[in-house]
């Protein structure tokens, strides 16, 4: 698997992770499509295909954004 300490990878995470809570402090999106927004990016990912190398980035990327809805992961969020 891929080294973990990617900085593209972090980067763009961090500005997602900004832009969803932008649109939710600003009453945009509420917290349920929120929600279903990382619902569908999971799944994006979890029904991935092709080498079995870029199947295990997928699988634990899928696994990272599923933990985040779980835990509520979002910066901000209790």
């Amino acid at each position: 698997m891929s080294d973990q300490r990617d900085p593209s990878g972090m980067a763009a995470f961090s500005v997602c992770e900004a832009l969803l809570l932008a649109l939710q402090d600003r009453k945009l999106l509420p917290e349920g499509e929120i929600l279903g927004i990382l619902r569908d990016a999971a799944a994006t990912h979890e029904n991935a295909r092709g080498p079995e190398t870029e199947q295990e980035m997928h699988m634990a990327t899928a696994k990272l954004i599923n933990e985040i809805i779980v835990r509520g992961n979002l910066s901000r969020r209790p």
